[in-house]
């Protein structure tokens, strides 16, 4: 499945762009006198990465030609004939994509030349900067390179050159891609697909002789792109293998003695804690390993075993969060060639240790660097590329025999470090540009699905900003500015602006420690149906960035707020959504355009009635399957009910993200909208038993509502 290459963000894309000049304008009779490519590393043009030939064509070049491009018979005398030009070329472009002003002319040429060299020739994937134009802009008097040069503001150089019709080619491409993102076009099988809808001029081209590129869908992974996926990283948390209690000393402790302590733990490394601890935060908290005993003997020789362990231990301790997959503890180790890492509770304090041994049980190979990849990106480009391979990760755990209910875990995790590193990129943009630091401390917390661990491929951002209680009256302005570059950067590298503004940048959802729980108590004693259009997934808070205490502190004073007050629970459960699915004349399901919302049809409403009814008695979870089992063992009834719950939404869940993946190869934009006629027979049938489970949601809402 070619769902790797469908899903890459042109904005990360790696591609060759390519141009010809030629004996003429019929593709069947021209012959190419130079040929020239350019390289996009990542998005960006490399102008160090070209390639360059004349080509000796075998006869007399028109003067007409001459004229356009200035290459004379003389010129070519003695360049290359085409077959040897060919391989290197070929090498060049290699399996990327190729892109191209009227890209279609020049591939029917360059298959014309192979034909008649005896080379072999495969239509590559192929993007025309001429036809993405028309789709941003199909308005323009003219689509030509020098229209769109001036139209975009793009450097023409080199006009009527191969290499310098590449370049400005390449810099009008990179000029497209926002244009072609604010109309919703982000990948390259949507970009195909965009094209494909021109139907008059790929009539055009078609007609002149042009060559036709491969569908992206149509060509196999090169077996480099794919990432290995091995199921049990994508499973298992660390805070389930980690060592905890930490094992610990002073910073004074002789290192002898470290020594001795760690070979009676038959442990392979020990904390080293501010005096008088037993927990700290990771700049407080140092760590000396095998490692690191092995260097101070080699360099201090016996002397070594007096000196105190602060002396030789490393500082502060690499971390990750208990919550965190484990897979991307693993690619923090590989990414910094460590092999231990602290580990992190909801607080930010260090709670336990992890080492690699711990991880090697789990087999693990080599798709598990992808969290750590977005953790290390160094721009916006790095980000978005490295965001590319979350769904191919995701098809071959489909592979794995792992279910969409685990596998959303495993996109939210990423979502979160992903919003993480968008935070780290504007705060180091804002000290770049002469801003500064943030003035005080700060979480930044995505909200909805990616907080409950459900969210899908069908995503967009849901994150809000929450600030110390004793920050400066200029803080808001910092942060305000702070926030709006983690939105745009999140938007750009692949996660779309909240169409519902539900972003850190918008006040309502920003503030200082106070606001928030002003706000928080607000929304819940006012009970007014505007304000749970907010609070819902206010309950759903998880953090993505900055001081664990403070989104904690907020999290849980909200579910405090709302504990008792019966007119707000009365109020979520009112407005939970009952079941949308519309039947025939005869029972069976109707569509719109052969297709089905679950998320509408009782995904949403099975998620909106756990966190109500979890509010209601207060069960202290993020996840609907955790809302939901948590109600259960509270034994309130309606055990059946709540069971039959759990089931559905795991069926919902598997369905959507079957299609998702299906529309993204095809380059149709994910939604959680299912087309039936895909469904197999046990398909069909499990979602007859889900749809059934939701028709009583409001029954089960308002029945477990005041049982104790």
């Amino acid at each position: 499945m070619a769902v790797s290459r469908s899903a890459t963000p042109l904005i990360s894309l790696d591609a060759a762009v390519v141009d010809t000049e030629t004996t003429g304008l019929d593709p069947r009779s021209a012959r190419i006198v130079e040929i020239a490519a350019v390289r996009l590393n990542g998005g960006c043009l490399d102008e160090t990465s070209s390639f360059r030939s004349l080509v000796n064509c075998g006869g007399p070049i028109p003067a007409a030609a001459s004229r356009i491009h200035g290459i004379d018979d003389g010129m070519v005398s003695d360049a290359p004939q085409f077959a040897a030009v060919w391989p290197e070329l070929s090498r060049f472009i290699g399996d990327t994509v190729v892109i191209g002003h009227s890209i279609g002319f020049d591939l029917a040429v360059i298959r014309s030349e192979c034909k008649r060299a005896g080379a072999n020739w495969q239509a590559p994937l192929a993007l025309d900067t001429g036809l993405l134009a028309q789709v941003v802009a199909p308005d323009l008097a003219q689509h030509s390179l020098e229209s769109l040069a001036a139209w975009l503001r793009v450097e023409l150089s080199g006009r009527h050159s191969a290499l310098g019709d590449a370049v400005t080619t390449a810099r009008i491409f990179c000029a497209l891609v926002p244009k072609l993102r604010d109309r919703g076009i982000r990948t390259l099988a949507e970009a195909t697909r965009a094209c494909e809808r021109l139907h008059g001029a790929l009539e055009d081209q078609h007609r002149a002789g042009w060559s036709e590129a491969a569908p992206v869908w149509s060509l196999p992974v090169p077996a480099h792109a794919r990432p290995e996926a091995a199921t049990e990283p994508y499973r298992r948390r660390v805070g389930d293998l980690m060592s905890a209690p930490v094992h610990s000393v002073g910073a004074g402790t002789r290192l002898g003695d470290a020594i001795r302590l760690m070979a009676d733990a038959q442990i392979a490394s020990l904390f080293i804690l501010p005096g008088g601890t037993v927990s700290a935060l990771p700049a407080q908290t140092g760590i000396i390993t095998e490692r690191s005993i092995v260097r101070a003997l080699r360099d201090l020789g016996p002397a070594a075993l007096d000196t105190p362990v602060d002396t030789v231990m490393s500082k502060p301790l690499v971390t990750v969060s208990a919550d965190a997959m484990a897979y991307v503890a693993i690619g923090r180790m590989h990414r910094l060639g460590i092999r231990h890492l602290g580990v992190t509770d909801e607080t930010g304090a260090v709670a336990g240790a992890i080492s690699l041994r711990d991880l090697l049980r789990l087999h693990a190979q080599a798709g598990i660097e992808l969290g750590d990849e977005l953790a290390a990106a160094g721009d916006v480009h790095a980000l978005a590329k490295s965001w590319t391979k979350l769904t191919q990760v995701v098809v071959d755990l489909i592979g794995n025999g792992l279910s969409a209910r685990e596998i959303a875990a495993v996109v939210s995790q990423n979502v979160i470090e992903m919003t993480c590193r968008a935070a780290e990129l504007a705060e180091a943009a804002m000290i770049e540009s002469g801003l500064g630091g943030a003035p005080c401390r700060y979480a930044v917390v995505v909200l909805g699905s990616a907080g409950r661990g459900e969210s899908l491929l069908a995503m967009d951002q849901d994150n809000a900003l929450i600030y110390a209680e004793n920050a400066p009256e200029s803080a808001d302005a910092w942060f305000e500015r702070f926030a709006s570059r983690i939105n745009d950067i999140l938007h750009e590298a692949g996660i779309p602006y909240c169409k519902g503004g539900v972003m850190a940048k918008n006040p309502a959802w920003r503030g200082s420690e106070g606001a928030w729980r002003e706000r928080v108590a607000r929304w819940i004693g006012r009970s007014a149906p505007g304000d749970l259009l907010a609070v819902d997934i206010f309950f759903d808070l998880r953090l993505a960035h900055g001081d664990a205490a403070i989104a904690d502190r907020l999290w849980h004073y909200a579910f405090d707020t709302a504990r008792g007050e019966v007119g707000f629970a009365k109020l979520l459960i009112e407005t939970v959504s009952p079941s949308r699915v519309r039947r025939g004349w005869f029972g069976g399901l109707r569509t719109d355009d052969g297709r089905v919302d679950l998320k509408s049809a009782g995904l949403f409403g099975i998620v909106s009635t756990a966190r109500a009814l979890a509010i209601c008695h207060h069960v202290v979870e993020r996840s609907t399957p955790a809302r939901l089992s948590g109600l259960i063992a509270r034994k309130l009834g309606m055990e059946s009910d709540l069971e039959g719950l759990l089931e559905a939404q795991a069926v919902f869940l598997d369905l959507i993200l079957d299609q998702q993946i299906d529309d993204i190869k095809h380059g149709r934009p994910a939604t959680n909208a299912v087309e039936v006629k895909r469904l197999s027979r046990r398909e069909r049938s499990r979602l007859e038993t889900a749809l059934r489970s939701v028709e009583n949601l409001d029954e089960i809402a308002r029945g477990l509502l005041f049982r104790n």
